[in-house]
């Protein structure tokens, strides 16, 4: 080769090497500069599960993207999202988080435990990291190892409920009551913990505890009909996905019976239920949206400890409460009354 040629070939080399340098620079985080991945030609891909179509879970998502906003990742410029929604079927979430992870996504957000449950199942061996949130037991559930140190590929936020702030005002609120009722699915990991939370509470209040499992979303009907059979004064209501997406069907059938209804969050009281220790789902799914971006811009997954969001604060809707001949108690005279918004 002559000598002239060399050269040529030897810059365009260095040259060629520089570009591909440059390129693995912007689709990777800088740790330094803080500046987020996904800002050259090719965007971060960064599916999203959520289980079902209920208000809390909506909640979560708009949070997520709010999350990822703040962090500097904006769907269509550094990242695309490919939003999808289970519809409560354990199937379709499977497929949807197959599919997330056979095209190579980046990163999977997964909202409630039974889509945390189907994204992890799939992106455990492929090694795509995994960002849950709405878990209320994420051990129980399989997906870390414990809380500090997940160690497994995924971690996220908690959404802790205030269980004894909920028995507490529920029993301010029926003074005379003497029985709680509780549907809940028994294969959901948080609606188990929460039971056992709630009859271990339970005496501390004077209650007692009727409860009745269902195995999906097609026995709320039944499930409810057989716990109003039991007799009991008032309804608790968790975070149970199954539950919460037939809401009203639950409804239905305690408010025939004059049976009042307690949620766990503001749009189950939005929805028929007369007040709860509410759980703000656009604070955990903003939490949740901020800890995707970090692990997009390189954090690890592993070591990254599952975020507990466990602050509740008091709401009512007085229009609900007066069908059932419940007043406000003074002990909660700063509670929001969801009827004034």
């Amino acid at each position: 080769m002559k000598k002239h040629t060399l050269k040529k070939f030897l810059a365009a080399a260095c040259a060629c090497a520089l570009a591909l340098s440059m390129t693995a620079c912007t689709s990777g985080g800088d740790k330094e500069t803080g500046e987020p991945t996904g800002t050259g030609t090719q965007p971060l891909k960064v599916g999203i599960l959520q289980y079902a179509p209920h208000p809390s879970l909506d909640n979560c998502y708009q949070g997520i993207v709010q999350g990822l906003e703040e962090a500097g990742f904006k769907d269509g410029e550094n990242i695309i999202i490919d939003y999808q929604n289970g519809n409560s079927d354990a199937e379709t979430n499977n497929m949807v988080a197959a599919n997330f992870v056979s095209q190579e996504y980046d990163l999977i957000i997964a909202v409630a435990t039974p889509a945390a449950m189907s994204a992890y199942a799939a992106a455990k061996d492929a090694g795509v990291p995994v960002v849950f949130t709405a878990v209320s037991d994420p051990v129980s559930a399989g997906l870390v190892q414990s809380m500090e140190a997940p160690n497994s590929g995924a971690t996220g936020s908690s959404d802790s409920l205030n269980l004894e702030g909920q028995m507490a005002l529920i029993r301010a609120m029926m003074p005379e009551a003497d029985t709680i009722g509780i549907l809940y699915t028994t294969s959901e990991p948080n609606s188990l913990t929460h039971l056992r939370t709630f009859e271990e509470l339970a005496p501390e209040y004077g209650f007692k505890i009727e409860s009745v499992g269902i195995t999906d979303s097609s026995e709320v009907a039944s499930g409810a009909a057989a716990l109003v059979g039991k007799g009991v004064d008032c309804v608790n209501n968790f975070t149970d996905n199954n539950v919460v997406n037939q809401l009203s069907v639950l409804l239905n059938a305690t408010n025939g019976a004059n049976i009042p209804v307690f949620g766990s969050e503001e749009e189950q009281v939005r929805n028929g239920c007369v007040a709860a220790e509410n759980l703000d789902y656009v604070a955990l799914g903003r939490t949740t949206g901020k800890m995707a971006a970090d692990i997009l811009n390189g954090a690890d997954v592993n070591t990254m400890p599952v975020a507990v969001v466990s602050d509740t604060t008091p709401v009512y809707s007085e229009s609900n409460c007066a069908k059932f001949g419940i007043t406000l108690p003074e002990a909660y005279s700063s509670a929001a009354n969801l009827d004034a918004e």
